[in-house]
């Protein structure tokens, strides 16, 4: 069978499997998000945390609520590193250091997980455990739970209330994230995955010496790494490393997990707001962009002429043998177009054009099919600016679901898409004019250009990924792209719950024969060429100086 040929049908066998999950993992969530009652385990939560699951909140208690718990859970996280060097299970490792930890912090608590470390050289079992893998959970949940709100907004009226965050955050952990990982966890060790709390121990000889590897409770944490769209490996090969990811099997199951509830939310936000067809239609702008890419990707990296990628069948730098071209493309771009950042083939190494399409699809904002939670209410902004845009160039009030969208509501969705591009251009901006982060970089020239850059897009936008090649255990790049990782996460969800109050307190306008047909493919392929041409505007620029110009230049 050709590398091609292969390729193609595993992304026809994901594709069904997708579609096999879709309606019942978007109807359940929405029953979830949409009951009055509590489980038992529920109750217990909420009396520990001392919250009133039934007390309805307005969009500034529901953010103070995120923030808070969000502030919590970096000083946590922070403080569990520091003090390593004192826990149990620590396999002898030391304290992280104060802008390691900060970074660490920062990044699994925004659902980014970018790693500036090797984590099998650095993490002991408690804080893989107890710090990370719990940070997996929530962080995610977090981004459902705004979702939600969103959602509420719109389907809400002449109301500020939202619901409650703390019920919406415990639901998501233990209804929707906790069954999935568990049984992803399971189907994981069944082939091959490793799970338990062994010491560090040698491997055989190696130039003289023993290769040495610690264990760790990998397999429940892959599980959740990739339903949560989080990324943060147990290892620094990340799911490249076989006892994370051992089979071609594993890696097409584990795509699966990372799609599987950006994916079903559309529906979910179908059955919330009464319209399966507007569900449809956000998901067909989802897919599209999916698609699309996935197609360029396997172009660039199998068209890629010359003896050597004629023989290997693609361009095989930087891919594992046993997942090849075809797999290791899907599996790139579902991880840069969602907030997952996990990787099992290593973006550097693809083609000038082929990084390039990496870098972009986190550059959209993350939304074809985003993170959990964060996919959908960033792709409900752009539908927000889509109907502005349309508005415009009709002469009447644009409206979405039946509420209107007027000077309030569009500025918070204008807000909202231009924080991300402003931290992403600022940063490695200043990145390349300062001498000291230039260092960083190992490969110059466009190149080199595109390490920063990724590095930054992959903080702000809360992907997580690497380019590989730069350096970021540095002072400069682990405290500015921290930054970048809270500002990229939160400030964006401060102007999507002020959207949603001012959404759920309007009277729903009732359609007329003017009204836009939002569930309609004229819709779906206004919303992608917005979302093209906004990103395209945006970053053009900057993607000139860096893949662009490797990728016409080889």
């Amino acid at each position: 069978m050709s590398p091609v040929l292969a390729g193609v049908l595993q992304l026809l066998a994901l594709i069904v499997a997708l579609g096999l999950a879709y309606v019942p993992l978007g109807d359940y969530m929405a029953k979830v998000y949409s009951s009055d009652k509590h489980l038992r385990v529920e109750k217990w939560i909420y009396k520990g945390i001392g919250a009133n699951p039934n007390t309805e909140m307005r969009w500034p208690a529901y953010l103070r609520g995120v923030l808070a718990f969000s502030a919590v859970s970096v000083l946590f996280l922070y403080l569990l590193q520091r003090l390593q060097g004192h826990l149990p299970g620590s396999l002898g490792f030391a304290a992280i250091d104060p802008d390691q930890a900060f970074n660490t912090a920062a990044s699994f608590v925004t659902n980014t997980n970018w790693q500036s470390y090797y984590g099998e050289q650095a993490m002991g079992h408690v804080v893989q455990t107890g710090g990370l893998a719990v940070q997996n959970f929530v962080s995610a949940a977090v981004g459902i739970a705004v979702a939600v709100a969103l959602v509420r907004g719109f389907s809400r009226s002449r109301t500020g209330e939202l619901g409650n965050f703390w019920s919406d955050l415990v639901r998501g952990v233990v209804r929707i994230l906790l069954p999935l990982s568990v049984v992803a966890a399971i189907v994981l060790v069944a082939c091959g995955a490793i799970q338990n709390f062994s010491g560090i121990h040698s491997v055989g000889q190696f130039m003289g010496g023993s290769q040495q590897w610690n264990g760790g409770a990998v397999a429940s944490q892959e599980a959740i790494k990739e339903v949560g769209t989080n990324g943060g490996g147990y290892f620094n090969a990340n799911s490249a490393h076989p006892f994370e990811n051992p089979t071609p099997f594993t890696n097409l199951f584990e795509i699966f997990l990372l799609l599987v509830i950006p994916f079903a939310l559309t529906r979910t936000f179908g059955r919330m707001v009464g319209s399966i067809r507007q569900g449809y239609a956000i998901l067909a702008t989802m897919a599209t962009i999916w698609l699309g890419f996935i197609a360029l990707m396997m172009w660039t990296e199998f068209a890629h002429h010359g003896p050597a990628f004629d023989i290997a069948g693609g361009a095989m730098e930087g891919k594992e043998n046993r997942f090849g071209v075809g797999a290791s493309s899907i599996f790139a771009v579902s991880t840069t177009l969602t907030s997952t950042g996990a990787v099992d083939s290593f973006h550097s190494s693809f083609t000038g054009l082929g990084g390039g399409i990496t870098i972009l699809g986190m550059q959209l904002g993350e939304i074809a099919p985003g993170g959990t939670g964060s996919g959908l209410y960033g792709m409900l902004i752009m539908a927000v600016i889509a109907v502005f845009i349309a508005g415009l160039m009709v002469g009447r009030t644009p409206e979405y679901l039946g509420k209107k969208i007027g000077t309030r509501e569009i500025k918070f969705a204008a807000c909202y898409i231009l924080i991300t591009p402003a931290l992403v251009l600022i940063f490695t901006a200043a990145a390349m004019a300062l001498p000291t982060p230039g260092n960083s970089m190992t490969n110059s020239g466009a190149h080199g250009f595109s390490e920063i850059l990724y590095a930054y897009s992959s903080g702000a936008n809360n992907n997580g990924s690497a380019f590989a090649g730069l350096n970021a255990d540095t002072q400069w790049f682990n405290s500015t792209i921290g930054i970048a990782m809270l500002l990229g996460r939160f400030l964006p969800m401060v102007f999507v719950l002020a959207l949603a109050g001012s959404l759920a307190e309007q009277k729903p306008v009732p359609a007329t024969a003017g009204t836009l047909r939002t569930e309609k493919p004229l819709f779906t392929g206004l919303l992608v060429g917005a979302i093209l041409i906004i990103t395209g505007l945006t970053y053009f620029p900057a993607l000139a100086l860096g893949p662009l110009a490797e990728g016409l230049a080889s």
